[in-house]
């Protein structure tokens, strides 16, 4: 069969490679498209004060814990050269990270709750990027002023002003960080013994670097790269896509009321003009810090800080209209126009429901499993260089270590016993002293008399280790297995 001389062909014919700066279509294909600097502006508000209450609260935990006393030592210290976690009362070995897991679960499972029940929380009010940058910006506020008051001075050119605002923005944001890391590694090392350290120049050199590395990891964050830090590389904002459906409540725009938007005087009815109650002054982008524009329908890089309601709450109250055309909602009470009563009553859903079952489990199983903790620790090891002696009376004598964790923080005495099999004896002495939150060890040699010994010529026989505070009888002992190999 002939073919067609007309194919169809799309003709392909080179350009030339245009010089100059990037078009939006360069920066759409690009894997790292350039970011303006956003210039977030100041809002009061419920939510602001509410922004600022978490920020006090969060950073006077941070700052303030390292410095409290417990039993003459540091309330909370996790003191990795001798594997051991002080928190309060609470002294955590090696062998109780089960319950670090448990707290790891349950931390992942209220995120998933409180982002089913109404979204990124987390973000908007507790999280350290969300704290650090609300602080640095605050700082900034200080020394270089409002939004236009920055801008202007960052397009101006260098003069005596814009050097000593910026070196006083840059001096408090050293100190602020500085102070962050030397506060961070006092969790490690006791903060009292860090302080005296520094005063007196003389940290150790990890000690140092790493109070520099947080504290320049803090000034980056939190100075630089700020929205960056959400919108680029936190995996939390891809995954809320996940936690959240038409029921959790949200920051949205009621476009039903708000569009048409347009500028208007006070005094005109915006009925008559065909518009909605948006007046489209920006602010809420304006006071955004990763810069989206809400109206535009919520996006992975919202944080849920609720500055856009603040400023769209007082626009509307100098307009004269009703509050809440930005507005936690959601999604079902947006297109069915719910009051809050039933948008709140659909929030409870299975899936939230679930969430708060499964917390509740894992708090109670890390509530029991801490309360049934003993104070003691014990693990029998034997002589593996020689499993079995025969003396030359014709006694069998075992050999083995026991390892006494004691987990107070004072020393205590444990008595040994052993049970299991008739005629075995104890050679050694029968008690250990154990330093506080230490570890003593005691070498074991049980022996068994020649004629008791016949009858079990070529087994091992099961036996027990009991070790008990020698000071109480009130305490159960702790029981550990091990075996007694008598020879053929």
């Amino acid at each position: 069969m002939k073919k067609s001389s007309r194919s169809r062909i799309i003709p392909i014919q080179p350009v030339a490679m245009q010089t100059g700066t990037a078009t939006p279509a360069d920066d759409a294909f690009s894997l790292h498209p350039k970011q303006d600097k956003i210039y977030s502006r100041a809002v009061g508000g419920l939510f602001a004060r509410l922004r600022w209450v978490m920020v006090w609260v969060t950073q006077l935990v941070f700052y303030g814990i390292p410095w409290l006393q417990w039993n003459d030592r540091q309330a909370v210290l996790f003191d990795l050269a001798n594997i051991r976690f002080f928190i309060f009362g609470l002294v955590l070995h090696p062998q109780d990270l089960i319950f670090l897991a448990l707290l790891l679960v349950l931390a992942a499972l209220a995120l998933f709750f409180f982002t089913a029940v109404a979204g990124r929380l987390w973000c908007g009010y507790a999280c350290p990027q969300t704290v650090y940058t609300a602080i640095f910006l605050w700082l900034e506020r200080i020394t270089e002023g409002n939004r236009p008051a920055r801008m202007r001075l960052d397009a101006a050119r260098w003069s005596t002003e814009k050097v000593a605002r910026k070196g006083a923005k840059q001096l408090l944001w050293i100190s602020a960080s500085l102070f962050t890391g030397f506060t961070f590694v006092g969790y490690f090392t006791p903060i009292r013994d860090l302080a005296a350290g520094l005063l007196a120049l003389s940290l150790s050199p990890w000690e140092g670097f790493w109070v520099v590395f947080y504290g320049l990891a803090t000034y980056g964050n939190a100075g630089y790269l700020r929205e960056q830090i959400c919108m680029q590389m936190c995996p939390y904002a891809r995954i809320q896509s996940a936690l959240t459906d038409m029921n959790t409540m949200v920051i949205a725009y009621d476009t039903q009321r708000g569009e048409n938007r347009g500028s208007r005087a006070r005094s005109v009815d915006p009925t008559a003009l065909g518009l909605g109650d948006c007046i489209d002054c920006t602010l809420c982008v304006q006071v955004c810090p990763t810069g989206i524009d809400i109206r535009d329908g919520l996006q992975n890089e919202c944080i849920a800080c609720a500055a856009c309601i603040d400023a769209c709450d007082q626009v509307m109250v100098k307009m004269n209209y009703p509050r809440g055309l930005i507005r936690y909602s959601s999604a079902t009470g947006m297109q069915e126009r719910l009051s809050a009563r039933q948008m709140i009553r659909q929030v409870w859903r299975p899936r939230v429901w679930m969430y708060g079952a499964l917390m509740l489990l894992v708090a109670s199983l890390l509530i029991v499993g801490l309360s049934a903790r003993k104070g003691v620790a014990v693990d029998v090891i034997k002589d593996r260089g020689a499993l079995a002696r025969e003396q030359g009376n014709g006694d069998i004598e075992n050999i083995y270590l026991l390892k006494v964790m004691n987990a107070a923080e004072h020393a205590r005495t444990y008595r040994v016993s052993v049970q299991g099999l008739p005629g075995m004896t104890l050679v050694t002495p029968a008690a250990l002293d154990v330093p506080a939150t230490g570890i003593g060890s005691l070498t074991v040699r049980l022996a068994l008399g020649a004629q008791a010994a016949q009858a079990y010529r070529g087994q091992a026989i099961p036996i027990t280790f009991k070790v008990q505070r020698a000071d109480t009888d009130r305490e159960v002992a702790i029981e550990e297995k091990s075996t007694f190999v008598i020879p053929r």
